[in-house]
């Protein structure tokens, strides 16, 4: 069996604690000055900077039960890009299920920065815009 490239190894980390809300682990993967790009016009949106900024970010994601399931990367020495589905959990609501993908700069073994592309940018902005009035 071939050895999963480092960069790798990192996302999948990522998307563990990312699924089970281990704040701790995912600050241990961020860079201290890693920027999220969010795009879109809905409350969310926006660059976070910093990893206390990306982790209040996750917070309020936590609002809507979110879930995410990697369905490809792609990985470089610098790079990871990975395409996956993203649903809301909001029991009695309307529900985001979108697919995005997430390009990852890798600096020093950390996620140093990230820009989502998310499948349909309107739909995310009105789901948002809803949950987050």
């Amino acid at each position: 069996m071939m050895e999963s490239h480092p960069n790798i190894t990192l996302i999948h980390d990522f998307f563990k604690a990312y699924s089970t809300n281990d704040t701790e682990a995912i600050g241990r993967i961020l860079a201290e000055d890693i920027k999220w790009h969010i795009p879109g016009t809905h409350p969310l949106s926006g660059t976070k900077l910093g990893v206390k900024a990306v982790l209040t970010y996750f917070q309020q994601l936590h609002k809507g039960h979110f879930r995410a399931e990697p369905i490809v990367i792609g990985v470089n020495d610098n790079f990871v890009i990975d395409c996956h589905r993203n649903w809301s959990n909001l029991e009695g609501e309307e529900n985001l299920n979108n697919m995005s993908c997430l390009l990852w700069k890798i600096e020093n073994g950390k996620i140093a920065e990230v820009h989502n592309f998310p499948e349909n940018q309107q739909i995310v902005d009105v789901f948002f815009s809803k949950l987050y009035k």
